[in-house]
């Protein structure tokens, strides 16, 4: 195949999904890339292909004309992404796996790397969207880590992932780029309008929620210039419920045991692993979710388009965390508060399993808690691009991009109210049964409220803002018929800023409250599907937050700021690049490729708090990125791809704070590291694509990362200069301070965040598209979209020795069935991954902490009742799959979660 229709193939292919919109419902598109070579030689016979099919093969398109790495996911219509929940459709590529939390998905984990080596842009420039989650799933985002779950899947007409670099792309990633497209009028031909609505059931909280979209769009009458606005909005209200533990810990000073036989008895129960704090809960999330999209586009000549996009979002979120829970268990003994009075638990039963698990017991002298956290979240995005593209000559070109994003996020309250039975007698946990699941007997009536007392109030507001600022400006050159020669300067500003403050009261024992109907509530029908042992109470009292709150004023108490989450990071990269693509044939072979090299400078300015003073700290260094990627046709049906680069991903943000504590008398620094060099790797990629008949496709990809460095902690001795903080953090009238006003540069041990040991992470894709048109009728109308990864990797975290990554499963799948005619569509979709590390090490004597595997079933089905209207069903997480995190090697029960069935029924109307 010569050069020229190698060409021809690539711009028809591309130009057609940009024409058609990425593919919708009604687009007509040649069957194969055979076909489109004849399309553009002269007419030829298509096949109309429509509807998921479509989506596939615009994708499987971008795909194979890529020159390196790339998979994506288009929309089969529009306004009508595969998933309801961006992250979700993401996970369908192969290396992607998924996070999630409240039941949706969150963050994604590519090819092994956590989301914070991942780098997200929108129209084209990068933004970076945080939410708050529940504590065992992260808290709030203050991390480089993107949150899919704040914006509607419909407001997107494709996601491509970059796995490969090029010098042309911008840097900051190890793991991949996520290019994420709203649509915009050129997409469409003419006047365009599309509106759906859905309704969704929970069988889990049993409410009914609504999902509305609506896109209409137009251009002028010579297709000049067009504009676009789109809407969707989501209200969603769920239910959470399960067991969970707050990981496991030894080493507890119980009273007294008498049910052991003898001293040696004692000290096996004082060291056997039990729950910190053994509980039941249910967690209520409502959330309501908007999304607006707007562009305009101009054309003012044929070598000129000017293009203008908006877009935002607002997530709004309540979640009530209701817990019943014995908190004797947590505490440590010595320092706690004299109203605890530890240690009071007397151990009178027990059993001791072979991982050395307090598995049963019996205990009195309980302090049993009654808890109502209530939280108040919302994330509003909004962004705006204008971009623009101009070609001087059929050899020259110009591109460009002017943008900013700014992400704010607010945990305006996040109150939790206490009610205490101290030493209850007769409390017993028992995993025996089911180590997810146990029966707990709590020792009295858990739904009288004069059984407790209001003993704690607190809240904790916190705010987290990302802003994004970036201009572009790329020049290219045709240099040749077969090199093309490119390059580019990137400036890009971003600051975070993150603050929070606390009002937290531990009531005096004076000033214990007795509990009232008035101030309390309750959990009911709790356990619906959760497989918990017979005997365990479905009812409990809890605190009413709001009416606890008025009654002690606690909004009105004065904030105290909380030094460990007040930090700012201010970065400004200015970057460029050279890169030479070439296109030719060698041995009678179509080869094309880009190698090149991307250099960029980064200043940081970091502020923290370190004893209590404000402190910020400056920092740059330079990257010199070079890449290749090499593409062969070695037949007509084949691409052989080769990619090499150097790659760079930022540090985290809370790994460069310099905030922390310093001991003018012990001299001692804690802190984070504001010096911290990016992390660095060296990325081989190896893939095989062969694209066998119409439609179908099988791929084969080989890949291993050199990560140079991985941050890890670390004690060292250096002069106090070396520290970069200045004299003022040290506390006046200590040692330290006095030889500084000396004039003398004192040696102190210096704990921080280092730039320790490196590792390396391997792996393969394999992926598979077909649809079965080798069948008869009607079974050609089935087809299989499948795809498995397996990753492995060995990092060393410094003192704490070597392991997997955190976010990695070494397994993850995926497969989708699909049927397809003129009027009906039907997918069910499998996902799966193997468990994988969420910290390591682990905390209060676990080695390590993690998530078990998982296996959710989606499906999908659309109908076609007129030309204009389709019935639409969708079934999300249809094996209502468990949120399973475990605390050690050995599987202690740290969550145990589900969050139910959705099922949703609705209407699309296009014209």
């Amino acid at each position: 195949m010569s050069t020229t229709i190698g060409m021809a193939r690539a711009r028809y292919w591309l130009t057609g999904v940009s024409a058609i919109g990425l593919a919708t419902a009604l687009a007509t598109v040649p069957a194969n890339a055979q076909e489109a070579e004849q399309a553009a030689s002269g007419p030829t016979e298509t096949i109309t292909v429509t509807g998921y099919r479509a989506g596939l093969q615009a994708a499987a398109a971008l795909k194979r004309e890529e020159t390196g790495v790339v998979d994506a996911i288009v929309a089969d219509d529009i306004a009508a992404f595969p998933d309801l929940n961006l992250a979700e459709a993401i996970q369908r590529l192969p290396g992607v796996a998924i996070d999630r939390d409240a039941g949706e998905g969150r963050q994604i984990t590519v090819r092994g790397l956590s989301p914070d080596f991942s780098r997200v842009r929108i129209n084209g420039m990068e933004a970076l969207s945080v939410t708050g989650g529940t504590d065992s799933s992260g808290g709030g985002n203050r991390s480089r880590s993107f949150d899919f779950n704040t914006f509607a899947s419909e407001l997107f007409q494709s996601v491509v992932i970059r796995k490969t670099q090029s010098a042309s792309v911008d840097e900051g990633s190890l793991g991949a780029t996520v290019d994420l497209r709203t649509a915009r009028p050129f997409d469409y031909n003419g006047f365009t309008f599309a509106g759906g609505a859905q309704i969704g059931y929970n069988d889990l909280s049993e409410e009914f929620n609504p999902r509305l979209t609506g896109l209409i769009a137009d251009q002028n009458a010579d297709g000049t210039f067009g504009w676009l606005l789109s809407v969707a909005y989501s209200n969603r209200s769920q239910l959470e419920e399960g067991h969970s533990t707050v990981r496991w810990q030894n080493a507890n000073s119980f009273a007294a045991c008498t049910a052991c036989a003898n001293a040696g008895e004692v000290d096996a129960v004082n060291n056997a692993f039990h729950p910190r704090i053994p509980r039941y809960g249910r967690l209520v999330h409502d959330q309501e979710r908007l999304g607006l999209t707007g562009s305009l586009q101009w054309r003012p000549g044929a070598a000129t388009e000017i293009t203008f996009d908006a877009l935002y979002s607002r997530f709004d979120a309540t979640r009530s965390e209701q817990f019943l829970e014995n908190f004797s268990f947590s505490r440590g003994g010595s320092g706690t508060p004299a109203l605890i009075g530890k240690p009071a638990q007397i151990v009178t039963d027990y059993a001791i399993d072979s991982n050395n698990n307090l598995i049963y017991g019996r205990f009195d002298n309980n302090d049993i808690y009654a808890e109502h956290r209530y939280d108040e979240l919302t994330t509003e995005f909004t962004q705006y691009t204008l971009s623009l593209s101009h070609d001087f000559s059929n050899r020259f070109r110009v591109d460009g991009v002017l943008g900013r994003a700014e992400s704010n996020f607010s945990n305006p309250v996040q109150a939790t109210i206490l009610f205490t039975n101290f030493d209850a007698p007769g409390f017993m946990y028992d995993y025996r049964q089911n180590d997810r699941t146990p029966l707990i007997e709590w020792g009295f009536d858990v739904n009288d409220p004069s059984n407790y007392l209001l003993t704690e109030t607190r809240d904790r507001p916190n705010y987290v803002d990302n802003t994004y600022t970036t201009a572009q400006f790329n020049a290219e050159f045709d240099l040749n018929e077969v090199f093309t020669l490119r390059g580019g300067l990137n400036w890009k500003s971003y600051e975070f800023d993150s603050w929070e403050a606390r009002r937290d009261l531990l009531l005096p024992e004076a000033q214990w409250m007795p509990v009232t109907a008035a101030m309390s509530t309750q959990v009911t029908g709790f356990g619906s599907g959760l497989g918990m042992p017979s005997g365990n109470v479905t009812s409990w009292l809890i605190p009413d937050v709001n009416a606890v709150a008025s009654m002690v004023g606690l909004y009105q108490r004065p904030l105290v700021p909380f030094v460990g989450n007040i930090r700012n990071v201010e970065e400004q990269n200015l970057g460029g690049y050279v890169q030479a693509a070439f296109s030719t044939d060698w041995a009678g072979m179509p080869v094309r490729g880009d190698f090149g090299v991307r250099v960029v400078r980064t200043e940081t300015s970091s502020t923290g708090i370190i004893s209590n003073v404000e402190v910020t700290v400056d920092n740059e260094y330079t990257d010199t990125l070079p890449s290749l990627n090499l593409a062969i046709e070695p037949t007509s049906n084949m691409v052989l791809r080769f990619g090499a680069a150097q790659v760079m991903s930022r540090p985290s943000l809370g790994a460069l704070t310099p905030g922390g504590s310093v001991s003018g008398t012990a001299y001692t620094v804690n802190y984070g590291n504001p010096f911290l060099e990016p992390f660095r790797a060296n990325n081989y990629d190896l893939s095989a694509e062969w694209y066998f008949e119409d439609d179908s496709m099988f791929a084969v990809a080989l890949f291993y990362k050199d990560i140079g460095s991985f941050v890890a902690r670390a004690t060292d001795t250096m002069p106090y200069s070396a520290t970069g903080l200045p004299n003022s953090a040290v506390a006046g009238g200590t040692p330290l301070a006095a030889d500084l006003a000396a004039g003398l540069d004192p040696l102190v041990d210096v704990s921080r965040n280092v730039n320790g040991e490196g590792g390396d992470l391997r792996g393969f894709e394999v992926q598979w598209v077909r649809p079965f048109n080798f069948l008869p009728a009607p079974f050609d109308r089935f087809g299989a979209v499948m795809n498995y990864t397996w990753v492995d990797s060995e990092v060393n975290y410094g003192a704490a020795g070597t392991n997997q990554l955190t976010g990695l499963s070494r397994s993850s799948y995926n497969a989708t069935l699909y049927y397809e005619d003129d009027r009906l569509s039907a997918r069910v979709s499998f996902n799966g991954r193997d468990p994988y590390l969420t910290q390591f090490p682990g905390r209060n004597g676990n080695d390590e902490e993690g998530k078990n595997r998982t296996f959710n079933v989606d499906a999908a089905v659309r109908y076609q009742l007129t030309d204009n209207v389709t019935l639409t069903f969708d079934g999300i997480n249809l094996t209502d799959e468990f949120n399973d995190q475990y605390a050690d090697s050995t599987n202690r029960v740290s969550v145990y979660h589900h969050t139910g069935r959705e099922y949703l029924f609705g209407v699309r109307y296009r014209y």
